[in-house]
């Protein structure tokens, strides 16, 4: 990257460069424009993905489910820090701007969805998505999400969703229906309550305080609803656990967990290159943090220490979010979700939806 890119972020976006993609080493920049000396807005497209599974499975020890439906790869988001860019390579783009201008849409997710539902399906949780956010701006047109939690509550095939994106209360009356068989739980990841914070950061995001309101409809919905302080960034967000978990709490959350920042692969350029541009004077301090959590390193993918960190720093924010989440009445018990409502074949309540709303 030369040395005028790296001081010109694009507005609206998280990344301001496209790096080479590891696999195939090709590289597309952009170039300034002659009299603004800044880089253009790039426009957001859109691909059909036709993954013959909509339902992805995983075996790592350190996350908490083996299942998962993504309606959409890539993410327009744009969170500078996200762990998922890099899994943009494996489709021949690049992990900066590519990750969240050139979205993967799986139009057809709801239908595979109800084929593999009536196809001898034992019912387990499904979370939504682990990987890019089911809420991203596309939802609002595609509906792609809304589409399976319609499958999934036909079925009560119970979900949990993960999402920074106040959109999910739109989708309130599955979800609704779910909960009421003791099948859906929602998590909003919050990682700073800073709205300029977050416009530089999570440019394409919900703000805190919407994100803050979706926890407090859902709840009042009789849905349960968590908090993820997500990612921790040292030196940077850390301070904010306690009033996170505060305002969360408030708003009608009951579970709460955390992750400290994860730099996997290109991230990590991505990360050093967004932290001189917006915060030069703190970059160092940040990296060095990271560091003293990760073993000297800017990632350690070692499962069990990759979510939490190891070393001084890292216990202390362990110790703290203990405190604060017992402060703050979170996580006085464990929410399982339950598969014995689970209804093979076409689901008998598809009648109390809307179908005009869907």
């Amino acid at each position: 990257m030369d040395e005028n890119t790296e001081h010109n972020p694009i507005k609206g976006r998280g990344a301001s460069d496209n790096p080479p993609n590891r696999f195939e080493g090709m590289y597309t920049d952009y170039e300034l424009d002659e009299e603004t000396g800044q880089k253009p807005s790039r426009t957001t497209r859109f691909y059909p993905d036709d993954t013959r599974d909509i339902i992805a499975t995983n075996d790592s020890p350190d996350i908490p489910f083996d299942k998962s439906v993504n309606p959409y790869r890539g993410c327009e988001h744009g969170c500078i820090y996200c762990y998922a860019r890099p899994t943009h390579e494996y489709l021949g783009f690049s992990a900066g701007l590519d990750f969240e201008s050139r979205i993967m849409v799986k139009h057809d997710a709801p239908e595979k969805l109800r084929k593999r539902f009536n196809s001898g399906w034992e019912p387990t949780v499904l979370t939504m998505s682990g990987v890019t956010d089911p809420y991203q701006p596309a939802e609002r047109e595609y509906e792609i999400t809304r589409g399976c939690l319609r499958v999934m509550a036909e079925f009560l095939n119970p979900v949990s969703v993960i999402t920074k994106n106040h959109l999910v209360t739109r989708d309130i009356d599955y979800l609704q229906e779910l909960a009421r068989h003791d099948a859906a739980l929602v998590t909003l990841s919050i990682t700073t309550l800073d709205d300029e914070l977050v416009r530089k950061m999570e440019p394409r995001t919900s703000r805190p305080e919407r994100r803050l309101k979706a926890i407090e409809e859902l709840s009042a919905a009789g849905i349960p609803v968590g908090v993820n302080v997500a990612p921790i960034i040292p030196g940077l967000t850390d301070h904010e656990c306690a009033a996170i978990l505060e305002a969360a709490s408030e708003a009608g959350a009951t579970q709460a967990g955390y992750t400290i920042l994860r730099l996997p692969f290109g991230v990590k350029e991505l990360f050093c290159d967004w932290l001189e541009q917006h915060f030069p004077e703190r970059k160092e301090k940040v990296l060095n943090k990271i560091r003293d959590m990760r073993g000297g390193k800017l990632n350690e993918p070692q499962f069990g220490k990759r979510f939490h960190g190891e070393g001084s720093f890292a216990s202390q924010i362990s110790d703290l979010f203990k405190v604060q989440t017992r402060r703050f009445g979170l996580n006085r018990r464990d929410i399982s979700l339950s598969t014995e409502h689970f209804r093979p074949g076409k689901g008998s309540q598809l009648g109390l939806f809307n179908q005009k709303n869907s």
